[in-house]
């Protein structure tokens, strides 16, 4: 399923979009904003695959808002004014939709949403066994060893995987596709930006992981399946 929400200032436009996303059954509707800035605060603590945004808003522009965006997901710009569409185009979108929109139109770039998502996760697919894991870097195929795994970090559309005791590997990955790929009892998402693996958790400070001088936050959504993980393995008297 594709992550998507939806941003319009016009109540009657988001709650139609809303309803065009849930009725299509590769697309999944996690949130919808009246507001880029709404969305913004959203987006801290969730990862999202598609997005569709209105580009004419007060206070933030969709243009802007989509320019902001680091990493930057899958867009889709709707608006009621067809000189936006090639500013659109310019970002990367995966399409523009003039309102009024009909579902057949909103269809076919979902459509087109949905063959770049699926094209991206075969790219980003990660060869593994029990203990070890391959990933493409430069040009290069590296293995890496779950044990010599602390955390990995997100990075737009590549990812940095930090090492125990050598330099830290970069590869063209998703942090959804990787995560997948993990033993899901050794490593935790804990933030849209993070990964850890739980074997190197030493110190854990105000809703922080420390890894030495580096403090990996564990977002709002995370919480309560992290705190299961350190009451399992909490010793009491």
């Amino acid at each position: 399923m594709i992550k998507s929400i939806a941003i319009d200032d016009e109540a009657p436009a988001l709650r139609q979009m809303g309803a065009y996303i849930e009725k299509t059954p590769f697309l999944e509707l996690v949130g919808s904003f009246n507001s880029a800035l709404e969305a913004i605060t959203f987006l801290d603590d969730h990862m999202v695959d598609l997005i569709f945004v209105d580009i004419q808003m007060p206070d933030l522009s969709g243009m802007d808002f989509v320019k902001s965006l680091d990493p930057k997901p899958m867009i889709v710009f709707t608006t009621a004014y067809s000189e936006y569409a090639v500013e659109g185009f310019k970002v990367d979108a995966v399409d523009y939709l003039l309102k009024p929109i009909a579902y057949l139109d909103f269809l076919k770039s979902a459509g087109k949403a949905h063959k770049q998502y699926e094209a991206k996760m075969a790219d980003n697919k990660v060869s593994h066994d029990k203990e070890h894991l391959f990933v493409k870097s430069e040009y290069r195929l590296i293995r890496i060893n779950f044990s010599d795994i602390q955390y990995i970090e997100g990075m737009r559309e590549y990812v940095r995987i930090h090492l125990l005791s050598d330099k830290p590997v970069m590869s063209l990955l998703s942090m959804k596709s990787l995560e997948e790929q993990l033993p899901g009892d050794r490593f935790m998402r804990v933030h849209r930006s993070f990964i850890v693996n739980l074997s190197e958790i030493k110190i854990v400070e105000r809703s922080r992981i420390v890894f030495g001088d580096k403090y990996i936050p564990v977002a709002e959504q995370y919480k309560e399946q992290f705190q299961k993980y350190v009451d399992s393995n909490f010793l009491k008297k």
